[in-house]
């Protein structure tokens, strides 16, 4: 069982593969939350697996609100006492995550649970909503994909053996970027007052189609954000003829989503 969320590809990708790798089933968390599915049961060896991005050197706010609702039922064992699932998450970042894991491990030790593996993916970046960030080279996109799905058979063999381990690429200054500079994004970054298009518009509708949280409507013929972002920037990297923008943070920096032609 594999909860994942994705808003330009990346993760879904990852969390596609794993699935495949292992024969397991996906859950994408924003529509589970829209529906309310917050309990699930684990069938006997089912492994419990969580796959997202990296926002701002920690897990989205909304994959952490999902995992404190969760309820899974894990059945008894066939022998001894005691059945402790096997749980892992898999973070996509561009760069590096900070201190995600521990702050991973917590939520789930809240819970009663405890963590048995987890690694971060590079992947290409996608996050441009502020000045002096920006989107890698078509040649750096591609290269980082390759390694990332080189990785990603390593780490399908481990997962399936059930071992125990951690790989994350947690970078310099990771406890104020997780602590510090977390919250600030989360309080401030995901303000989605700032989008808006311009007149390259074609009133297609591909913004509201892509929006993992249905955050987008369409009002005379014109995309209308209406407060509940994540700042995943789906929109933006899906619009076909680039015509919405952040603010000015976004002008002229192009776009990225996983499997994007040309």
């Amino acid at each position: 069982m594999i909860f994942y969320f994705s808003g330009c590809g990346n993760s879904r990708h990852v969390a596609e593969t794993i699935a495949a790798g292992i024969n397991d089933t996906l859950t994408f968390i924003p529509e589970a939350a829209r529906e309310g599915r917050y309990e699930y049961t684990l069938a006997e060896g089912e492994r419990l697996g969580f796959v997202f991005p990296i926002y701002s050197w920690a897990p989205p706010k909304l994959v952490l609100d999902f995992v404190k609702k969760l309820t899974v039922k894990v059945p008894e064992p066939v022998e001894g006492p005691t059945s402790k699932p096997y749980i892992y998450f898999a973070c996509t970042c561009g760069d590096n995550c900070g201190l995600t894991e521990k702050v991973f491990r917590k939520a789930l030790e809240e819970k009663g649970w405890s963590l048995s593996a987890c690694f971060s993916v590079q992947m290409p970046e996608t996050y441009i909503g502020m000045a002096g960030f920006k989107l890698d080279t078509p040649e750096n996109a591609q290269l980082k994909i390759e390694r990332a799905d080189d990785m990603l058979r390593k780490n399908i063999s481990r997962l399936v053996n059930r071992e125990g381990f951690s790989e994350m690429v947690v970078g310099s200054l990771a406890w104020l970027k997780t602590y510090l500079v977390n919250p600030g994004f989360n309080r401030s970054a995901t303000d989605d007052s700032k989008y808006h298009v311009t007149e390259a518009c074609i009133h297609c509708g591909k913004c509201a189609e892509v929006c993992p949280l249905k955050n987008i409507t369409m009002e005379d013929s014109r995309p209308k954000w209406n407060g509940n972002c994540t700042m995943c920037m789906a929109c933006y990297h899906h619009c076909p003829v680039n015509a919405i923008q952040y603010g000015k943070a976004t002008e002229g920096k192009g776009q990225y989503y996983f499997g994007i032609k040309g």
